[in-house]
């Protein structure tokens, strides 16, 4: 049964999830909003279809909203917890983190099977009703506007002009009109001072009322070719129009069930067999095309030639080929054989496009009924995978709130979708199989979680700057300074007399190995990467040295103090080999290009070394002096 700081850990996740989930679910309808607003503006819908088209998007994009809204409020939670020092007082009391995420781990087994059935039963249904609305939607009549100023040709068959209008009464203020629905050599054109547009009370009709004008209209059809054309001109001060414009929304009689986006598992592997099967008798009918000749040029010529190629060979046959026949044509015979070939060749190649066409549609509704199939499978564990990227994540970072969690989690998450994308992508193209392509995004955000929750459990400082700045100061060779100052309270001044016979130990060993050792030259690379050897005389050298600065830094004299600054902290191992493992130091030098740029750091390691040699001989000569003084 749930425990005390289950209930605890239960209640801070599913507060803060309900929140998530609706930011989440809001902010996936907006990206799918702005990809459909073409659509819906200008169309003047109502409210109840408006919400009708929402809650049918919402419905498809809530298996993408529940993964984003998981990994944010894991991590808002378990920052949270941190930050209030609440996951240390659980630590402390000995409970691993594995033990406080089990509740969570459980409800998330529940998330997962819960959005595997929504994608599996309430999606596909949903997915159906919106295509159709979608579809509806681009059928639909845009909602009446007449600018001013400008013909506008969004009634079927008609261009009005409208010089003004009043935004208050909605008078039309010198108003043109062509009707051109009896045709364009028939078109009506009707001038008026003013004028009123309605619509009917079905929504099927306009109501053009015009005030105070004329209307021209020709009397015979198609008669722009003549010089003389009959009309007829009638003047009017009040004309009624009746123009059919449908402003209704009427859903479209289409099926979508065919689609694999509205199916659920059992139907899309229903279909692919089908679609097995429908490309496997396409294919062979194909075949069967191409064994009976239908691609071979059945000419009088081809006939002769098959004839004579299949006759027996006697002693005073001659062979013939294609070249001989051609030549012995007129030029008549010659240009009818070009013609005939050409038009069958264009045919062939017109027949060859259409099947290949075909067969690529085939395949590419057969790889897309597998992608559906794999992706509500995957989108169900995201569920599960997120939660044990933001619950691991957020106990390391140790940040609540709004902040920092949202932008680690938005992070992820985009790399999350690029890498799903991807493989999506790739596998849609048939360019890798859709089992890898939609497993690809959760197999790699597994490893990062299973990463997350190793290193949160042992409290390991995934996130600490100073080891990744060590890191990259030890990669591009960056040594830490010395920084000595006069201490406050000194007990023992140092013993000059013993260190100046030290100093000049350490010198005369650096003068030595600078002098013995040829730091110059280029390393030898099989030395550098296969026969790695410590250099234990630099390793005591820099312990002496190190020795020596640590005794003098008690001295009171300023001097002293800064030229101890002046040393060069030795690095015993740079110089030999780029790395201290001596299986590194193989591979790196196995790939080659990788270790002539390894090669190339120690050579700068080694020419670094003379310097600091040189340097530590030069400041131990004027410590050895100031040393002698004070002695």
């Amino acid at each position: 049964m749930f425990k005390k700081l289950d209930r605890f850990v239960f209640r801070n996740f599913i507060m803060l999830f309900m929140g998530t989930f609706a930011i989440s679910l809001f902010v996936v309808m907006m990206q799918f909003l702005w990809k459909y607003v073409d659509d819906l503006v200008g169309k003047g819908l109502s409210i109840d279809i408006l919400a009708k088209f929402f809650f049918y998007a919402g419905e498809t994009l809530v298996p993408m909203a529940l993964p984003l809204a998981i990994l944010l409020a894991s991590l808002i939670a378990f920052g949270n917890m941190g930050e209030r020092l609440e996951l240390l007082a659980i630590k402390a009391a000995g409970v691993s983190l594995w033990r406080t995420l089990r509740p969570l781990a459980l409800l998330m087994v529940v998330f997962t099977g819960w959005s595997y059935y929504f994608q599996d039963v309430v999606a596909p249904k949903a997915q159906e009703q919106l295509m159709q609305m979608l579809y509806s939607l681009r059928q639909k009549s845009p909602e009446l506007d007449i600018p001013e100023g400008v013909f506008y040709d969004g009634v079927e068959g008609m261009n009005l002009y409208v010089r003004e209008k009043d935004k208050v009464t909605g008078t039309l203020h010198e108003v043109i009109i062509y009707n051109m629905r009896d045709g364009a050599n028939n078109a009506h054109i009707i001038l008026a001072d003013s004028g009123r547009l309605e619509s009917s009370a079905d929504k099927c009709h306009l109501l053009l009322h015009l005030y105070n004008g004329e209307q021209f209209e020709n009397l015979r059809t198609n008669a722009l070719a003549t010089n003389n054309v009959p009309y007829r001109r009638e003047t009017f001060v009040v004309k009624h129009f009746i123009i059919d414009f449908d402003q209704n929304l009427n859903m479209a009689d289409m099926d979508f069930s065919t689609s694999a986006r509205t199916k659920n598992i059992a139907s899309l592997i229903v279909g692919i067999d089908s679609m097995k099967q429908v490309i496997d008798s396409t294919a062979h009918e194909f075949y069967a095309d191409m064994q009976r000749g239908t691609y071979t040029m059945n000419s009088p010529i081809m006939a002769r030639m098959e004839e004579t190629r299949t006759q027996p060979r006697t002693a005073d046959s001659v062979a013939v080929d294609l070249d001989t026949l051609y030549a012995h044509l007129n030029g008549q015979q010659k240009a009818g054989a070009m013609q005939e070939a050409l038009q069958k060749v264009t045919m062939a190649d017109i027949e060859l496009d259409y099947k290949s066409e075909v067969m690529i549609a085939h395949n590419r509704n057969l790889r897309m009924h597998r992608i559906q199939i794999w992706e509500k499978i995957t989108q169900a564990l995201a569920c599960l995978v997120f939660f044990f990227i933001g619950a691991p994540l957020g106990a390391i970072i140790r940040k609540g709130g709004l902040g920092m969690p949202v932008v680690v989690a938005v992070i992820i998450f985009i790399f999350y979708y690029i890498v799903n994308r991807l493989g999506y992508n790739l596998a849609y193209a048939g360019t890798i199989p859709a089992f890898i392509g939609l497993w690809f995004s959760t197999i790699v955000l597994s490893v990062i979680g299973i990463f997350f929750t190793v290193k949160s459990n042992n409290d390991s400082t995934v996130f600490n700057i100073d080891s990744y700045t060590a890191f990259f100061r030890k990669l591009w060779g960056i040594r830490p300074k010395r920084h000595i100052v006069r201490k406050e309270v000194i007990i023992n001044d140092p013993d000059y007399g013993a260190m100046v016979e030290q100093m000049k130990r350490v010198a005369d060993e650096a003068q030595d190995y600078r002098r013995t050792q040829h730091l110059t030259r280029i390393p030898n690379y099989f030395s550098v990467f296969f026969t790695v050897q410590n250099d234990d005389r630099i390793a005591a050298l820099s312990q002496e040295l190190e020795y020596c600065v640590d005794v003098l830094s008690n001295s009171k004299n300023r001097q002293i103090l800064r030229y101890l600054n002046g040393f060069p902290v030795l690095d015993a191992y740079a110089h030999i080999a780029p790395f201290r493992s001596k299986a590194w130091n193989m591979a790196a030098g196995i790939v080659f290009p990788v270790g002539i740029v390894l090669l190339l750091r120690v050579g700068r390691m080694r020419r670094r070394l003379r310097r600091d040699l040189k340097q530590i001989v030069t400041t131990g000569d004027i410590i050895v002096k100031e040393c002698k003084q004070l002695s």
